[in-house]
């Protein structure tokens, strides 16, 4: 763990997220119909040069390693891109990014080197290992094998390349978070700051603490909204898993279940619309297509995922009779909105400001502002100048490990257009899998896999959509479904052993052995390794196509998914207990069979579920009768 900063650095942190928060809203034209700063940021590329400049250069100070390196380091940082500021213009019309002059490729070189310092600080060794690989390949890929083998370059081509062009460090994904993710970063904060995320947890205690498993139900809602504010699994677990783990064993749940339920929870808050951790942002960019479509598309797969674990713990709640909590630990609901009714008022302004307005780039500048106005009618959490301060740095401290996370990235996407491998990495993937689009669907959710181990979540995206999905796209595959098949298999690391970051955080708090904690996450959320399958498949479920396919087909998930976990959990609403092992498993695959849309292009073209059903139906059936033959038996 890091030390507390000191006072004057968490000072200077708040003051630099200030700025950059007025550089962005001034782009965008907050502060009336010109730009206050256009006399000093003319151009676009001043703008980037400008708020990486406010940022980057402190993630030394802020994730610090020794005080005689750090701050020579950070001014060195800040030195060279003032200088690109300055010389913005000259390099644009000159194209440096083709013909630099020397003293230009020696200080992209030197800032080339401290971002991955940069990003190993921010983002660990796993990162920093892999963009560092990909930022050197076109120096060295005419000496690789195979599908590495590309279009080389001279390091002061490539340096020149990744920091004064707009494809490598400044590519789509900082634009996306220049443009559209730093307001959601700022209302996700701002929101805990001001006591939103314990609002949201009363308010769902209020509602489900009462019903059986209550506490884990809780869990769910409120993990998953703050979760989806955050966009970061792990910090979302050890901050709402505080609360959230001994409510759920103190209701009578094991140690491993709770952790597993919280790490779920937690993970798929990344996965929720409205905000989707800022990665909806992010996707709209890459796609070019409005945010609004890839929240709605991104809505029915939420719902199925967190309706699964709703589903398992409810499951799992009759079995092992969990109950709810005790009346005196259940706040009043009719207290809890009085005390808290902003909060709702700012996230429905947000909402209507996204939907209704499709005003994504100032939506969060607003609902931020209205909710730092109306919180300072709240005794309990108005903000004074300390706690002004505090809520600056932690902007700050965010901002700064995501710009730089997301420039490291851009070091990677720029390296493969640099080389041309984009191309060439789809063409050997096409050629490995054939014809066989289920085999390159396996692939994909393989490699999603792998990659997302070690990165965080954006990241892993923004790499996946360069590499791999152009591959699947290419296959006559719907190109938003393909991108957010890699999302969901991206993800599922933080609840997969033997990676399992999140659950693994989860144990910590829970008490409990962190392997078993990764299977139970596992297990409970075992539905989110079928859904991608689902959409991608059968491009309805993210209302591509008319309304009544996408009530049929997310009608027959929803059935395939509570039959999934009834089987998985062996207790069934309605007929209790599920204690053969032969029954449950033909429940779960019956489930399975009604659920997955591959089985509809068995026996008709157009699709219709009629195969799926039939099996599924068969299955189910079998499954019950055998468990009242064996109940029968047991009685006689």
């Amino acid at each position: 763990m890091t030390a507390t900063p000191h006072p004057y650095i968490r000072s200077l942190v708040a003051v630099l997220a200030m700025l950059a928060l007025i550089l962005a809203m001034d782009t965008l034209r907050l502060f009336g119909s010109q730009q206050w700063l256009s006399a000093f940021v003319g151009i676009e590329t001043q703008y980037f040069y400008a708020l990486l400049g406010l940022l980057a250069p402190w993630v030394f100070i802020t994730f610090p390693s020794r005080p005689w390196i750090d701050w020579p380091l950070a001014i060195a940082f800040v030195a060279i891109l003032a200088g690109f500021f300055v010389t913005a213009e000259q390099a644009l019309d000159e194209a440096w990014e083709f013909a630099a002059p020397d003293y230009a490729v020696y200080a992209s070189i030197a800032l080339w080197a401290m971002l991955l310092e940069a990003l190993r600080r921010a983002a660990g060794w796993p990162l920093c290992l892999i963009a560092g690989a990909f930022s050197i390949l076109p120096v060295v890929t005419e000496y690789m094998p195979g599908f590495l083998n590309g279009l080389p370059s001279t390091w002061a081509e490539a340096a020149s390349y990744h920091l004064l062009s707009i494809e490598s460090v400044f590519g789509l994904p900082f634009r996306a978070f220049a443009d559209l993710v730093i307001g959601f970063v700022v209302f996700g904060v701002v929101l805990q700051h001001t006591g939103g995320g314990q609002f949201f947890l009363n308010l769902a205690f209020a509602i489900l603490g009462r019903q059986r498993g209550g506490p884990a139900k809780v869990a769910i809602v409120s993990s998953g909204l703050m979760g989806s504010m955050s966009g970061s699994v792990v910090t979302n677990v050890l901050t709402t898993g505080q609360l959230t783990i001994p409510a759920m064993r103190k209701s009578g749940m094991a140690d491993e279940v709770a952790g597993g339920v919280e790490a779920c929870a937690s993970t798929g808050g990344v996965l929720l619309p409205p905000i989707m951790g800022s990665t909806a942002f992010v996707m709209a960019t890459l796609l070019d297509i409005a945010y609004i479509d890839v929240a709605a598309a991104a809505a029915l797969p939420a719902f199925l995922y967190f309706a699964s674990l709703y589903l398992q713990i409810d499951a799992y709640a009759g079995r092992e009779k969990v109950v709810g909590l005790a009346e005196e630990d259940i706040p009043s609901l009719r207290k809890t909105i009085a005390e808290g009714w902003f909060y709702l008022g700012a996230f429905a302004l947000l909402i209507f400001l996204l939907i209704f307005l499709q005003q994504e780039s100032i939506a969060p500048y607003y609902a931020t502002a209205a909710l730092l106005v109306l919180n300072q009618f709240s005794p309990q959490h108005r903000l004074d100048l300390t706690g002004a301060v505090d809520l600056m740095y932690s902007v700050g401290k965010l901002l700064i490990e995501l710009v730089v996370v997301l420039a490291g990235v851009g070091l990677i996407v720029g390296s493969l257009s640099l080389t041309g491998l984009s191309g060439t990495l789809v063409n050997d993937l096409l050629s490995m899998a054939g014809d066989d689009i289920g085999l390159l669907l396996f692939m994909g959710a393989v490699t999603s896999f792998v990659l997302g181990i070690g990165m965080t979540v954006t990241a892993a995206y923004i790499f996946l959509a360069v590499v791999l999905a152009p591959a699947l796209v290419s296959q006559n595959l719907d190109p938003l479904s393909v991108h957010l098949f890699i999302l969901y298999w991206a993800m599922l690391s933080y609840i997969t052993p033997p990676v399992a970051l999140g659950a693994y955080a989860a144990a910590s708090i829970a008490e409990a052995n962190p392997l078993k904690t990764g299977f139970a996450a596992m297990r409970l959320g075992s539905v989110i390794y079928i859904i991608p399958f689902i959409f991608v498949l059968d491009v309805a479920f993210i209302l591509q196509g008319p309304w009544y396919a996408s009530a049929q087909v997310f009608a027959e998930a929803i059935v395939g998914v509570w039959l999934i976990c009834s089987g998985l959990q062996g207790y069934m609403a309605g007929l209790g207990r599920l204690d053969s092992q032969l029954v449950r498993v033909l429940v779960s695959m019956g489930g399975l069979a009604i659920a997955m849309p591959q089985l509809n292009w068995v026996l008709s073209e157009p699709p219709s579920n009629f195969a799926g059903l039939i099996l599924g139906g068969s299955l189910v059936a079998g499954a019950l009768l055998i468990r009242r033959f064996t109940k029968a038996q047991q009685i006689a």
